[in-house]
């Protein structure tokens, strides 16, 4: 089987992740997926395979060598997005890309004039969607370049390598991939998730991230009679959020600069809550967001009574830089493969999270690494095929240079 039937055949699951769901994993059909992948590393001839009651799978590639080297890892995560379906993908390959439109059906085109991306990608074969779904791509294309490699590996004896863990994992999208990740079990002394973009991306920093919950407490009383009375919580709600900078919001800014953004209000005269995420790369100002929006919680108490307002902050991940700059061997050895095939590295702060960034956290020093797929979570996600072929050559020579590492 080759890497794009592969990865074709992993797109017939739907394995979306749900962000209301209280389960592990957060949806009962990515296990679907995960006992199928189970069984394909098995009939690979993956050795200790094994999944857990959460979904999480481990499976090692043995070394064929003998002398002691550094046990590495590379992971990635089957669920999907919640943002788009993931249900009835119906994958398509565009052969020899032209540089025009993409019709993906009636209607829904992609186009290199709102997707200039696809420029970068003329003359390759590119798996598109037919517009009404999400393709996968992130991140089942970094699942099937890591089964690859291991198979590749088996194929060529030539190769000289160390033991190799690979894991897959559920619920990375909803930000819970890491959480029950068995570090220990794992057992090795670095690792590499293969989630990125195009090619040559290498990512090891990522935002500082939190999330704030506030909860607004109104007095709802009859509009005829409600002078001094009410208090419409739809109104402070509207209030509250107009104390946030304005030019600080994820349309408005780039590259290293932080946001609030706020995902969502529920509210009526009685009770209104708004849902943020708070992001900044620099440790110092990420803190400063998460006392300011505090502090504009606070103001509004003092002016409407305390107890109005109740805004709950909380830390969900941190930025890996700090974590990965003591063990820069880890991005020099991702470099010197890029270097040996001829990949122009594209390193960039990740305007996002990673399951790594957490693992890092955990003792597991763990960047970001291209999978090759691109608008990731709608119907005008595409995967150029060799994309996936770069990412797939790019694990291969890391094991291949960690078997030369200290020698």
């Amino acid at each position: 089987m080759n890497i794009t039937e592969r990865f074709l055949n992993y797109t017939k699951f739907d394995t979306q992740s749900s962000e209301s769901s209280t389960t592990i994993p957060s949806t009962s059909k990515q296990l679907l997926f995960a006992e199928y992948l189970k069984k394909e590393l098995e009939r690979e001839g993956l050795n200790d395979v094994e999944m857990d009651d959460k979904g999480y799978i481990y499976a090692t590639l043995k070394a064929n060598i003998k002398e002691e080297v550094p046990i590495i890892g590379f992971i990635a995560h089957y669920d999907t997005s919640p943002d788009c379906s993931g249900a009835n993908i119906r994958p398509r390959i565009v052969q020899n890309y032209d540089g025009g439109d993409i019709t993906l059906s009636e209607g829904i085109v992609s186009s290199p004039k709102k997707f200039p991306e696809l420029l970068q990608h003329v003359d390759e074969d590119l798996i598109v969607t037919d517009g009404t779904t999400l393709l996968g791509a992130d991140d089942k294309a970094g699942i099937a370049e890591i089964v690859q490699a291991m198979v590749y590996l088996q194929e060529h004896e030539e190769i000289k390598h160390g033991t190799i863990r690979i894991a897959f994992n559920p619920d990375e999208e909803i930000g819970m991939g890491a959480h029950h990740f068995n570090v220990e079990k794992f057992g090795c002394q670095w690792a590499y998730t293969m989630d990125g973009g195009d090619v040559g991306e290498l990512e090891f920093e990522n935002f500082n991230a939190a999330a704030a919950k506030i909860t607004i407490k109104g007095v709802s009383v009859h509009p005829g009679y409600a002078k001094g009375k009410m208090i419409n919580a739809n109104a402070l709600a509207t209030e509250l959020a107009q104390m946030l900078p304005a030019d600080e919001t994820p349309e408005t800014t780039e590259g290293y600069q932080g946001f609030y953004h706020l995902l969502g209000i529920t509210s009526n005269i009685e009770q209104a809550q708004l849902s943020y995420i708070i992001r900044d790369h620099d440790r110092d100002k990420f803190e400063a967001r998460k006392r300011f929006i505090m502090q504009c919680a606070d103001k509004m108490n003092q002016k409407y009574g305390e107890g109005t307002i109740e805004c709950i902050v909380s830390d969900q991940y941190y930025n890996m830089k700090e974590m990965i700059d003591p063990q820069m061997h880890v991005i020099d050895l991702v470099l010197r493969a890029m270097q040996e095939l001829r990949i122009s590295p594209k390193i960039k702060p990740i305007r996002g999270g990673t399951d790594g960034a957490q693992l890092s956290f955990q003792g597991l020093p763990c960047p970001n690494i291209f999978a090759g797929g691109i608008n990731f979570h709608g119907p005008f996600e595409f995967l150029p095929i060799q994309s996936m072929e770069r990412a797939m050559q790019v694990i291969v020579k890391i094991c291949e240079l960690t078997a030369r590492y200290n020698h």
